[in-house]
C-alpha cells in the first residue's frame, strides 16, 4: 500500500478548490509539494486523475471515483482517531470486574448504575467470585478490578479501600436467639447453619473460629446467595450469618430477624484489588475512582 491519508486529503482539497494553488493555500503547504503528491498518486494507481487546464484542474472519471473513495477513507480514519481518543480518555472501554457476593448485593448495583449513567460507552463485565478467587484473578490479569473482603491472601496486588459491612446472625422470629441484643459466635454453634458455598470469606471465618474454639461448626446447607440463605433460615433449616445491611431487605417478608454478632471480626472491610494503579486502563481508573468516591459519600452521609 503506497496510498496515505495525507495524499488523499490533499487530493480532496485540490478537487474541492479547483486548483493546486488554492488547495496549497487552504492546507498551508507549498504548491509544488501538492503537485508531487498528485503525480505520485497517479503513478501508484497507474491512471490519470486530473486534467490540467490554464484556470485550474478538473478530475477525470478515475479522479471522481477516487474522490468518493478518498472521502470515505478519510472519514473512516477520522472516526477511528476519535474513537481511540475516547478509549484513551476513559470515555470508552471495557472493564472486567470480579466481586464477592457481599459487595454485589450491597453496594455495586447503585455504584455501577451511577457509573454507567456517566460513562454510557464503557462496558462493565461483572462476575461473582469468592474473595480468594477474585484477588487471584486480578493478580493473573483475568480481571482488571476485584472487590473482596480484606484478609491475608499472598497475591501480588494493590489493595485500595472501598466499603465496610457488619455481620449479624439470621434466625427465625420464634428462634431462642431472637430478641437478643447481641450474641457471641460460640453460642450459635448449638444450631445447624445455612451458609454460602465453599470458599466464601464468611464460611472460612466461621470454620476457622470454630476450630480455635474447639467446637463443631455444623454447616447443614450451602447456597449461592443471601436471598437463598434467608429463605432457608425462614423455612427452619438452620441459622445463618450475613451482612446486616443486606438482610434488612428480607427480614419483614420472610419472618426472620437479625441479632448483632458480638465479635471483633464481625466488622469487615471490603477492598478494591488492582494489579498496579499505573497499569489500569483509563476506563478502569475512572471506575475505581468512582467506587471510592461513592463509598466516601456514603460514609459522610
Amino acid at each position: 500500500m503506497k496510498l496515505d491519508p495525507v495524499s488523499l486529503n490533499l487530493f480532496i482539497a485540490v478537487i474541492e478548490e479547483g486548483s493546486i494553488a488554492a488547495a496549497a493555500e487552504r492546507e498551508h503547504i507549498a504548491a509544488p509539494a501538492i503537485s508531487k503528491r498528485i503525480a505520485a498518486l497517479e503513478e501508484t494507481l497507474r491512471t490519470q486523475l486530473l486534467t490540467r487546464r490554464h484556470k485550474g484542474v478538473e478530475p477525470t472519471a478515475a479522479g471522481y471515483a477516487l474522490l468518493n473513495l478518498s472521502r470515505r477513507a478519510v472519514n473512516l480514519l477520522d472516526d477511528i482517531h476519535a474513537e481511540m481518543l475516547d478509549f484513551a480518555s476513559g470515555v470508552r472501554g471495557q472493564v472486567r470486574v470480579f466481586s464477592n457476593i457481599s459487595a454485589i448485593t450491597q453496594f455495586l448495583p447503585d455504584d455501577l448504575a451511577t457509573f454507567l449513567e456517566a460513562h454510557p460507552a464503557v462496558e462493565i463485565r461483572l462476575e461473582e467470585r469468592n474473595s480468594l478467587v477474585t484477588v487471584r484473578s486480578v493478580a493473573e490479569n483475568a480481571a482488571d478490578v476485584g472487590i473482596f473482603t480484606i484478609d491475608p491472601h499472598g497475591e501480588n496486588v494493590e489493595t485500595l479501600p472501598y466499603e465496610e459491612d457488619e455481620l449479624s446472625v439470621i434466625v427465625r422470629r420464634d428462634h431462642p436467639l431472637a430478641g437478643r441484643k447481641s450474641v457471641r459466635f460460640e453460642e450459635t454453634l448449638a444450631w445447624d447453619f445455612v451458609g454460602l458455598r465453599t470458599g466464601s470469606a464468611i464460611n472460612t471465618q466461621l470454620t476457622q473460629t470454630a476450630i480455635r474454639l474447639q467446637k463443631d461448626f455444623r454447616l447443614r446447607i450451602q447456597v449461592t446467595g443471601y436471598d437463598a440463605l434467608c429463605l432457608m433460615v425462614s423455612s427452619g433449616l438452620g441459622i445463618g450469618i450475613a451482612p446486616r445491611n443486606l438482610t434488612k431487605l428480607f427480614v419483614k417478608r420472610l419472618g426472620i430477624t437479625e441479632v448483632p454478632l458480638a465479635e471483633s471480626w464481625a466488622k469487615r472491610r471490603l477492598g478494591i484489588a488492582i494489579r498496579k494503579r499505573e497499569s489500569l486502563s483509563p476506563a478502569a481508573e475512572s471506575l475505581v475512582a468512582h467506587l471510592q468516591a461513592r463509598a466516601a459519600a456514603r460514609r459522610a452521609s
